[in-house]
């Protein structure tokens, strides 16, 4: 293990949001999370990526929730036992005004959803599908939605308990229609996210 890999390895929060302030700005594309201990890099969307988060707020606003569907990936969360991780959802479903006078790195006191669109990579596997559930499921986030463009499903994770993750999951394949229950109270009809899928 190289001297970098070693302090990254033992890196702490504080450092962790140091080390990512830095690179934001520095690099546009690049963008850090610090999940169970380990730094992970999440790199630029593609167009069909983006789509998908237009679609989904689309649906949102139509619906007429009242919850805002903050986008883009801009918000970073506390998440994690103790706070001791930092995430950066594709999307965070919360009502408007939930982040104001927050920094870089907000609560998730309000937060509703959470949501990923996973991309093309190596790590989409451990990230998206084992290690952000369990982390937004111990910041007691009710629902993790989760658009997985490998497998071509939505899967709704909801019941957040401490030490075991989400205890429901609901999945659908894109062109079924998944039900979102209250306070969401939306159906998603899927079936245009066929055309977003590389």
């Amino acid at each position: 293990m190289t001297v970098m890999a070693q302090h990254m390895a033992q890196m702490s929060v504080e450092e962790f949001e140091e080390l990512a302030a830095l690179v934001a700005d520095r690099f546009d594309a690049v963008r850090l999370e610090f999940i169970n201990g380990r730094v992970g890099v999440k790199g630029m969307t593609d167009g069909n990526h983006s789509e998908v988060i237009r679609w989904l707020q689309e649906c949102f606003l139509v619906a007429g929730t009242g919850l805002w569907l903050y986008g883009g990936g801009e918000r970073g969360l506390r998440i994690e036992k103790y706070r001791k991780g930092r995430a950066l959802p594709d999307a965070v479903l919360a009502p408007r005004g939930t982040f104001a006078g927050e920094g870089d790195w907000a609560g998730t006191k309000g937060v509703v959803m959470t949501v990923e669109v996973n991309s093309y990579d190596a790590d989409t596997h451990r990230r998206d599908r084992e290690e952000k559930p369990l982390g937004y499921a111990e910041a007691g986030i009710p629902h993790y939605l989760l658009i997985d463009r490998d497998d071509c499903s939505v899967t709704l994770y909801s019941d957040p308990a401490p030490g075991e993750g989400y205890r429901s999951t609901v999945r659908k394949s894109f062109g079924a229609k998944l039900s979102l229950p209250e306070p969401l109270g939306v159906e998603l009809d899927t079936e245009e996210l066929k055309q977003y899928v590389d």
